[in-house]
């Protein structure tokens, strides 16, 4: 059942980058809620038409436009805004790359990749990978954030303490996620729609697709939040679970390192198993793996591990 809202913002009302010297499009009441139209990561520049071709000439300064702002009556630095993600409406589109120079193991996929899906956006039955590849779909929004205090125009690419581009999986339908207020207005914006990824996202790019999202604003005064932070609903990973995971693990004393050496394990034996070019292997493993933080305590050596969902290739 769609969630009634009292805005909509459509995905023309869009900005590139943070700074909280822009306008903002729509002033709302704390308690407001808002659909969003949200663009994919490439702004429109990918398409279900795309071709390889396509991701060499992307345009770097229009990637990951965010909707909004959104001026909230009453926000002023020290509150927090929390943010109730209520659903998503997906557009049954989508597309995974690798971009040269960008993800976990870019010396070592320094050529672009293109894979464009097409799922149902009503039943959000698993997506195709290949032959025999399925996905288990899970919309959320990549970037969600506020403008920071500090002026001028700031990179949406990094995460940042006021959220932004946090790839977290779990900001799904359902979550309730809460933002410090750095700026009078909070400045709201909303993005990077995702259809699946796995925690990590490790080539750079999940399932990238445009959608709208449907959200309550509110805002909870004084709450002296120093980082984002967020509920979630029940389970996270039931759409994963069904039979279990294959595992590689990565043991050194540098975490990236670690994660680099899980990912290309999981990598290897996908190939070898499942027939892939090692590319593919490396994408699907961005959309649907889980890296995980095993082990931080008994140094000098930490344990990374990457999980695989077994039930996307059995």
């Amino acid at each position: 059942m769609c969630k009634a809202h009292d805005h909509t913002i459509h995905g023309a009302h869009h900005h590139f980058g943070w700074d909280h010297s822009i306008p903002p499009v729509l002033t709302v009441a704390p308690g407001t809620t808002i659909e969003f139209e949200c663009l994919d990561a490439s702004g429109g520049q990918l398409t279900k038409d795309s071709t390889l071709a396509d991701v060499g000439g992307l345009d770097f300064g229009k990637v990951n436009p965010v909707t909004g702002p959104v001026f909230i009556d009453g926000a002023e630095p020290g509150d927090a805004v929390k943010v109730t993600i209520h659903e998503f409406k997906p557009s049954g589109f989508g597309w995974t790359a690798n971009i040269p120079g960008f993800g976990l193991l870019a010396e070592q996929f320094t050529e672009p990749a293109l894979h464009i899906w097409t799922y149902d956006a009503g039943s959000l039955a698993p997506a195709l990978y290949g032959p025999g590849g399925k996905v288990p779909l899970k919309p959320f929004a990549g970037t969600i954030g506020l403008a920071p205090s500090e002026p001028g125009l700031h990179s949406v690419v990094p995460p940042r303490r006021v959220g932004g581009n946090m790839d977290i999986r779990d900001l799904a339908a359902g979550t309730e996620l809460y933002l410090p207020v750095e700026v009078a207005g909070a400045l709201f914006s909303i993005g990077d729609t995702h259809a699946a990824q796995g925690d990590g996202e490790v080539c750079g790019t999940a399932i990238e697709s445009p959608m709208n999202v449907v959200l309550t604003l509110d805002l909870v005064k004084d709450a002296k939040l120093k980082m984002p932070r967020f509920t979630t609903p029940g389970p996270v990973s039931r759409h994963l679970d069904e039979k279990g995971y294959e595992v590689t693990t990565g043991v050194g004393s540098d975490l990236f390192e670690g994660a680099q050496a899980a990912v290309a394990q999981m990598v290897d034996l996908l190939a070898a198993r499942h027939g892939l070019a090692p590319v593919d292997a490396y994408m699907l493993c961005s959309v649907c793996g889980d890296l995980r933080i095993s082990e931080i305590v008994d140094q000098p050596n930490w344990i990374v591990s990457f999980y695989f969902p077994r039930v996307v290739l059995d």
